[in-house]
């Protein structure tokens, strides 16, 4: 595939910015706009870059809901919100998030409210109750788990 020496240029820092970390379609192409690519010569790149393996929507979805679980500890509905703002397929996320396994989803919730309920300070049971739980939603963990949680803890 012939480039031309501006799609060369821009297709070298790419390749770069890609092989150090994991980027998706999306990122790319709003990078590429903001380099003042026009939109053919952007998909002639992205093209090539997707050929070669530069970028992969689903590596970087299974990376991405891995480590915002792992690292970041936050639950499904933000980690699809998020994912979802990059423009990734449903499919695509369907299979990212077999990366969270059922159990440890559970233990990591009851754990992040196990944390918190230490430093939060309330009047009774009730606010301690909705305190925890405006927070746990705030974390992206759906309402149904977090009520079994906050049952398992007593609250």
């Amino acid at each position: 595939m012939e480039f031309t020496p501006e799609q060369q240029s821009v297709y070298l820092k790419v390749a770069a910015i890609c092989s150090r970390s994991e980027t998706c379609t999306h990122d790319i192409q709003v990078k590429l706009k903001d380099w003042g690519l026009n939109e053919d010569d952007s998909m002639v790149v992205i093209e090539l870059l997707k050929e070669e393996k530069y970028i992969n929507d689903e590596r970087f979805a299974r990376a991405y809901v891995k480590d915002k679980f792992r690292f970041n500890h936050w639950g499904k509905q933000k980690i699809e919100y998020m994912l979802r703002a990059k423009k990734i397929d449903q499919e695509i996320l369907e299979l990212a998030f077999e990366e969270i396994e059922e159990e440890g989803y559970a233990d990591e919730l009851l754990k992040l409210l196990t944390d918190k309920e230490k430093t939060i300070k309330s009047k009774d049971k009730f606010d301690k109750r909705n305190k925890l739980m405006r927070f746990a939603m705030g974390r992206g963990f759906e309402s149904g788990k977090i009520y079994a949680a906050l049952k398992e803890l007593g609250i």
